[in-house]
């Protein structure tokens, strides 16, 4: 087969597994017969408001499948090039160099490596609670001790409690800004100066994740303290605002020699070319991200106006969900609201459960809506 004939049939091979794939989302049961095993290695299409996970139903932009298409002829190459490319513009983004940067497949490879790195059978983590636990679990697992310094009672990581918490035998403080799952922020300055404190005595871990849904992000993020000499990792991930959460995109930034041992316990060259060359394309797609973030605040506004119509308070968010109490067990409100074709994450804290909703398409949020009357309406009638 001549190298322009290889290529034809690739792109035809390719268009074709397309078409399948969409056929199949879409439920087309004229195209497969029930059970047939093409049918059966196909993703399935949710057939309910998938509102668990905290993803960008919006995306990725137009630009990032542009790029991911475009890459895909070059998959037989190791993406050197897609690598250092993507470094690069991360570094220029971020106004440090290239060996303050480390790849990862989306942020959870990077969270994982601080655990090793910081963890262990002699590591204690310092976080608040309720926060992300990937890494503190992690750690745990490594056989580290998680010291658990409670939010506030307005739901705010307590910083002083957790400066005064910080003993030598502590080996590395997480923060979660904006924190999951109450979608509240620690602004710049208090953040800034706590990390400009703490870093000095043990390292301290910042995940920026939802960084940037955040009204003044550049002037929250604590880059500035990494810029500054200090011992911080930031941590970032293009799941959330650029829709990345099935391509596997993130990064961290930190002085060059904890590069080098989170490198050391961590991800190696575990990204795509095709995934990198999209995540080039989407972290200056400035436009897009706008439209993210817009989108999400009118989904926010939406959910917002339910809650205040329905008597229930709220967390005003900072992020793309939203953290709000129910007066109802938590499991027992997930499995009535599942039923009514609406996932919903549900917790319990302190004694309070909740329910913690992800920003959708604003048919599904419609969906949260409808359904969320008509399971409170239930409790109110039984009671």
């Amino acid at each position: 087969m001549t190298n322009v004939n290889r290529r034809n049939w690739l792109k035809s091979s390719l268009t074709m597994t397309a078409g399948l794939m969409t056929m199949g989302y879409a439920g087309a049961s004229t195209k497969f017969e029930e059970g047939s095993h093409i049918e059966s290695i196909l993703p399935k299409k949710d057939r309910y408001a998938r509102l668990t996970s905290n993803e960008n139903p919006f995306g990725p932009s137009a630009s990032a499948k542009k790029a991911l298409k475009a890459a895909i002829d070059d998959s037989f190459l190791y993406p050197r090039e897609y690598r250092q490319t993507l470094m690069s513009l991360i570094a220029k983004e971020e106004g440090v160099t290239e060996d303050h940067i480390l790849l990862g497949a989306g942020s959870s490879e990077l969270l994982h490596a601080a655990a090793r790195v910081y963890g262990g059978a002699n590591g204690k983590v310092l976080s608040a609670d309720p926060t992300y636990t990937s890494l503190v679990r992690s750690a745990e697992m490594m056989g580290s001790e998680w010291v658990k310094i409670p939010l506030d009672k307005q739901f705010d990581h307590d910083l002083s409690t957790m400066e005064y918490k910080v003993k030598p035998d502590i080996s590395l403080v997480y923060l979660v800004n904006p924190n999951n799952p109450t979608g509240k922020i620690m602004t710049g300055d208090e953040i800034i100066s706590f990390c400009d404190t703490v870093s000095a005595k043990v390292p301290v871990f910042v995940d920026e994740a939802y960084w940037d849904y955040m009204e003044n992000p550049k002037g929250s993020t604590t880059t500035a303290c990494i810029k500054k000499g200090a011992n911080v990792i930031v941590a970032r991930t293009f799941s959330k605002v650029h829709a990345f959460a099935g391509l596997r995109v993130g990064y961290c930034i930190a002085q060059p020699e904890v590069i080098k041992k989170l490198a050391k316990e961590g991800p190696r060259n575990t990204l795509s070319g095709p995934s990198m060359s999209a995540a080039t394309a989407s972290l200056v797609d400035y436009e897009f991200i706008k439209y993210s973030v817009k989108m999400n605040n009118e989904g926010k506004k939406f959910v917002y106006d339910v809650l205040e119509k329905t008597g229930h308070d709220y967390f005003p968010s900072h992020t793309n969900f939203i953290l709000f109490p129910i007066a109802m067990e938590s499991e027992d409100f997930k499995k009535k609201m599942l039923a009514k074709g609406v996932g919903i994450k549900s917790m319990n804290v302190a004694g309070q459960d909740y329910c913690r909703v992800s920003m959708g398409k604003m048919e599904d949020l419609e969906m949260f809506a409808d359904a969320f009357k008509q399971v409170i309406s239930t409790k109110i009638n039984q009671s």
